[in-house]
């Protein structure tokens, strides 16, 4: 199920080296710079996990370790999110059905390390990325991931971005991230802690953090100022058999296809008709397969009118004011029901419609990831415009923590451009609270007003609405 031609990304380039693995005895060949679940769905596997009680099959679902639709074995070890794990060669990786046991691992015993900074950022995203590089002319910084490589979102962005020259527009996503994280490797003042994992918070004297790296080393992080940039979880939709292998959140196609060249299925149903929804449908198309119609629960598409124009041009027909009803199949998708919506959201009967589908795709929005900083003790506000409970904080990111700052989705759901400038103020904001500096201050009223900007037009509305509510409760 990989793809080789693509009008933008190579492949072959991209694909490491040839290895194989075995999967509940059977051997996979893949590529060395895949995750195990990628892998897997490359050789026709779609079932990863059965659920804990009723033993409902699991799929390929986030992409991003959230959901745990994933998890297996591997090497012996129970619940490995393999949606995130590396493939090895010659690693053995087995099925789980319902609650995995630890009785027969052996532990091994793990390193102890501690680490000192001026300001640690637990993300490495295009919030956190700029965050890092504003911040690291300063000070000494910490960047933190729990992926493998940096880029967040933005390595399956594969469109070009609007807005103006200054905020990237006309670039692609892919190359935004290319060029950050070339700037942000080879900057001597940022260390990076990618494929670790922040476990814990403790306030002693200052910000520390409990870090799991690489599964087996134990960091305990010290930091004067911490910036929060987690990004996001893709919501889901309640409907019969929601849960079925073949249903993916739209993220996780793009890193199917985008990031390992694999093909999530041949016939989609794709639901929501926002920018998400729009974008993924022509990437869809741009892989050759086929997007058999885009469902829209609103009266109105909710993204621009260029991406909904293009699947038109290709013969996709946008549905308004349609849902799906439900999927069906026994163990993995095999189609779906949509049904046409009345101005109350109930459907309306005999309007039922039966579609053959091996994928559904949910583009029905995100909502912010703060675990880490309820954690950390910050309050939250429920504000549906930033995509439900938010993180309370101010315009230059700073939460009512003192030295905790927030930047980027986790603060309210929002463009991967205004992700970048939230970054890059919240990087700043860090920076003063260590030491007063009157150009740094200027330059980050200079991005606040950019970030107004940005903001002003139609498809910012939304988040501007939420920000000024915000504003308004910190008052």
């Amino acid at each position: 199920m990989r793809f080789i031609e693509h009008p933008v990304l190579e492949f072959e380039k991209k694909r490491g080296k040839k290895i194989s693995f075995t999967y509940n005895g059977r051997k996979i060949e893949c590529y060395d710079n895949e995750t195990i679940a990628s892998a897997l769905h490359a050789s026709g596997i779609r079932i990863l996990s059965k659920s804990s009680n009723l033993l409902r099959p699991r799929g390929f679902y986030c992409a991003i370790g959230k959901c745990a639709s994933c998890i297996m074995t591997v090497n012996g070890i129970p619940n490995i999110k393999t949606c995130m794990a590396l493939v090895e060669e010659g690693m053995k990786v087995e099925s789980q059905k319902g609650l995995a046991s630890l009785e027969n691992v052996k532990p091994k015993k793990g390193k102890k390390q501690r680490i000192e900074t001026e300001i640690a950022i637990v993300g490495g995203g295009p919030a956190g990325l700029s965050a890092a590089l504003e911040a690291s002319r300063y000070n000494k910084v910490v960047l933190i991931d729990e992926n493998y490589t940096l880029g967040g979102q933005l390595i399956k962005q594969t469109h070009k971005f609007f807005g103006s020259k200054k905020q990237r527009a006309s670039v692609r996503g892919i190359k935004i991230a290319e060029d950050l994280c070339e700037e942000v490797s080879e900057n001597k003042n940022i260390k990076i802690l990618l494929n670790s994992s922040v476990i814990g918070y403790y306030n002693e004297k200052g910000h520390n953090l409990a870090i799991v790296k690489d599964n087996e080393t134990l960091i305990k992080l010290k930091t004067e100022k911490i910036i929060v940039a987690t990004g996001a979880s893709e919501n889901t939709l309640v409907f019969e058999n929601n849960d079925l292998p073949g249903i993916y959140g739209a993220g996780a196609v793009q890193t199917l296809m985008n990031v390992y060249g694999v093909k999530p299925g041949d016939r989609v149903l794709m639901v929501g008709a926002g920018n998400v929804g729009l974008i993924v449908s022509y990437q869809l198309l741009q892989c050759g397969i086929d997007v058999l119609c885009v469902v829209e629960a609103l009266p109105k598409i909710g993204g621009y009118n260029v991406h909904a124009a293009k699947l038109r041009r290709c013969g996709v027909s946008i549905l308004t004011r349609h849902s799906i009803l439900k999927a069906y199949g026994d163990d993995v998708l095999k189609g779906a029901t949509i049904v046409k919506l009345d101005e109350n959201w109930k459907p309306i009967k005999g309007t039922e419609k039966d579609i053959e589908v091996d994928v559904i795709c949910l583009a029905v929005g995100l909502s912010p990831s703060i675990e880490l900083l309820r954690q950390i003790g910050c309050s939250t506000k429920y504000i549906p415009e930033l995509g439900g409970s938010v993180i309370i904080h101010n315009k230059y990111l700073e939460t009512e923590i003192k030295g905790a700052y927030i930047a980027g989705d986790c603060s309210g759901i929002g463009e991967a451009s205004t992700a970048m400038l939230e970054g890059r103020i919240a990087g700043l904001s860090a920076v003063l609270s260590i030491k007063e500096n009157k150009k740094v201050e200027n330059s980050r009223e200079e991005l606040i007003n950019d970030l107004e900007n940005l903001r002003e037009g139609p498809f910012g509305e939304r988040p501007r609405i939420g920000k000024e509510k915000l504003f308004k409760v910190v008052k």
